[in-house]
C-alpha cells in the first residue's frame, strides 16, 4: 500500500525551472488551434499584380457578402433596386467631394473612395446643381456686363437651364457609357487589365464636376481674363482626378492605346468647360443693340423711290 506521502499533491514550477532541473525530460507543447494558425506564414505573392490590385481595390469583399447572403438583388423594376443606388450618408458625400476637390498623385479616387459604395445620390444632385448655377450666372453676367446702358434691355434667358441639363446630364451619362464599353472590350482583348464597373465611372465624373460648381459662380465676373484663368484652375483640378483614376486600369494595355485614351477623356474634359464657358458667358449678345424704327415719313419717301 503507498504511503501517505505519495498520494499528496505537489504544486509545479514553470516550465523553464522543470527543464532545467532534468533537461532530458519530453516536453509536450499545446496550443490553441486559433493561436496556431496565427503564426503560420502567409504565401508570399508577386508584386506587379499585387499592387495594381491594391490600387484598383480589387478584393474579395463583394464576394464574400454575396456568398454570404448579405446583399440581396431586387428586380430592377422594383423602388428597392434603385434605393441602393441612394444609400450613401452625408459623411461620404463630403469625403468623396473634398477627394476631388484635392487630388493626391499616386492614390485612386475609385479605390479610395467609390468602391466600398458607389452612389448617385452625388453625382445627380452635383450635376443639378451645377446646371443652375451656369444658368443663372450666365443670365447675371449678360446683366452685369450691360448695366447702365440706356439701350439695353434685360430679358431673362430661361432657355439656358435646358441647355445647360442637356450638355452636363448627357456628359455625365454618355461618356462614362462609352468608356466602360470600351474598357471592357478592352478587358476581353488584353487579360491583364481590370475595368471599372458603369456605377463607379459615374460616379467619378460626377464628383469630378463639384469644381465647376463655385468656377461658374466666379464667372459672372465681367473679366474674360479672370474667366479663363477660372476655368483653367477647374480643368487641372478635375481633369487630374480623371487621369489618375482611369491610368491604372489602361496602362497593362498597348501603350498607344492607353495614352490615347487617358487624351481622349481630358479633351473631353476640355471640351466640356471651354464649351460652356464660351456659349453661356463669352457668346455675343444682341440684346443690347439698339432698335431702329422707321418714321412715317421715312416709309413713305421709301415707297415712292421704289
Amino acid at each position: 500500500m503507498a504511503a501517505a506521502d505519495d498520494l499528496q499533491f505537489e504544486e509545479f514550477g514553470d516550465g523553464a525551472t522543470l527543464l532545467a532541473a532534468n533537461p532530458d525530460a519530453t516536453t509536450i507543447n499545446i496550443e490553441d488551434p486559433g493561436e496556431t494558425s496565427k503564426h503560420q506564414p502567409r504565401p508570399r505573392g508577386g508584386s506587379g499584380r499585387g499592387e495594381d490590385e491594391e490600387l484598383l481595390g480589387n478584393n474579395d469583399s463583394d464576394e464574400t457578402e454575396l456568398l454570404a447572403g448579405q446583399k440581396k438583388s431586387s428586380p430592377f423594376w422594383t423602388f428597392e433596386y434603385y434605393q441602393t443606388f441612394f444609400d450613401v450618408d452625408t459623411y461620404q458625400v463630403f469625403d468623396r467631394i473634398k477627394g476631388s476637390l484635392l487630388p493626391v498623385p499616386g492614390k485612386n479616387f475609385v479605390r479610395l473612395y467609390v468602391r466600398s459604395n458607389p452612389d448617385l445620390y452625388g453625382p445627380f444632385w452635383i450635376c443639378a446643381t451645377l446646371v443652375f448655377a451656369i444658368a443663372i450666372s450666365g443670365n447675371l453676367s449678360n446683366f452685369l456686363i450691360h448695366l447702365g446702358e440706356k439701350t439695353y434691355r434685360y430679358v431673362p434667358e430661361f432657355q439656358k437651364v435646358s441647355i445647360a441639363a442637356t450638355i452636363i446630364y448627357a456628359y455625365a451619362w454618355l461618356v462614362p457609357l462609352a468608356l466602360w464599353g470600351f474598357l471592357m472590350w478592352r478587358n476581353s482583348k488584353v487579360m491583364n487589365i481590370v475595368s471599372y464597373s458603369f456605377l463607379e465611372i459615374v460616379c467619378v465624373y460626377g464628383y469630378s464636376l463639384f469644381i465647376y460648381i463655385p468656377t461658374a459662380v466666379l464667372w459672372i465676373i465681367p473679366q474674360r481674363v479672370v474667366r479663363w484663368v477660372l476655368v483653367m484652375i477647374a480643368l487641372g483640378i478635375s481633369g487630374s482626378v480623371l487621369a489618375m483614376t482611369f491610368w491604372p486600369a489602361v496602362r497593362e494595355d498597348n501603350r498607344r492605346v492607353a495614352l490615347a485614351t487617358i487624351v481622349t477623356i481630358v479633351l473631353l474634359h476640355v471640351l466640356l468647360s471651354v464649351g460652356c464657358l464660351a456659349y453661356f458667358f463669352d457668346a455675343p449678345e444682341m440684346d443690347h443693340l439698339p432698335t431702329i424704327t422707321a418714321t412715317p415719313n421715312q416709309t413713305v419717301a421709301a415707297a415712292k423711290s421704289s
